[in-house]
């Protein structure tokens, strides 16, 4: 197995059952126009996103790393009418571009917010409780991500964790990989927190070898 086998069978995947997405593919082309790294969730990833949080039930959603928007306009179009949701970017350039890619897909300020600064600063500012978490940012604060995440849940929120496995390199103990020592915090965090249960779930794809941890605040 290959890189490009992965890729193509994303590919596949993607083409039989996504339907072609013009405000979703403007969000990506205006994302990397603007500069922005490459590092956006892949589309069936995104649409694994939309459905966990359609099937939580989530009228309330918390996003940790906007970038240019893309995995959020997936999580706002899982919102019911009236459901919020709000995002938190270290990047003033970044949440500009996913300001712009959110208006185009209908989104105003009125359902979702973006809160521009260092997300350990902004979270204790924010209301919860919030019925679902989609955590995509810098991986050496996961844990404390996922600490300040618990006090903005209630007992069924549905937390996701992108990109833990790092190639695979998370099973290196020795590692100094400040991203790899991140995950690995995280992981003891979560192996011994009572109020999570939790899994993690490698996968291969366009993006590589890659995985994600999906939690429930018990």
């Amino acid at each position: 197995m290959t890189d490009q086998t992965w890729a193509e069978v994303d590919d596949y995947f993607t083409g039989a059952l996504l339907s072609p997405d013009p405000v979703l593919d403007g969000a990506l082309a205006d994302s990397a126009a603007a500069g922005l790294p490459r590092i956006a969730v892949a589309p069936n990833q995104g649409k694994l996103l939309n459905l966990l949080a359609r099937q939580a039930g989530a009228r309330s959603i918390l996003e940790i790393g906007t970038l240019g928007g893309y995995s959020t306009i997936w999580l706002a179009r899982a919102l019911p009418a009236g459901g919020k949701l709000v995002t938190c970017e270290y990047e003033p350039k970044h949440a500009e571009v996913a300001r712009a890619n959110l208006a185009r897909a209908g989104f105003g300020e009125d359902v979702v917010t973006i809160e521009v600064g260092a997300a350990l600063d902004t979270l204790p500012r924010l209301t919860g409780p919030f019925d679902f978490v989609f955590i995509d940012a810098d991986k050496r604060n996961l844990a404390n991500y996922v600490r300040a995440t618990l006090a903005l849940s209630r007992p069924g929120t549905t937390i996701v964790v992108d990109n833990v496995v790092r190639q695979g390199r998370v099973t290196d103990p020795a590692s100094t990989d400040p991203n790899v020592v991140g995950v690995r915090e995280m992981v003891n965090f979560l192996a011994t927190e009572p109020r999570l249960d939790a899994t993690a779930v490698q996968t291969v794809g366009g993006k590589g070898h890659d995985g994600f941890v999906l939690a429930l605040v018990r």
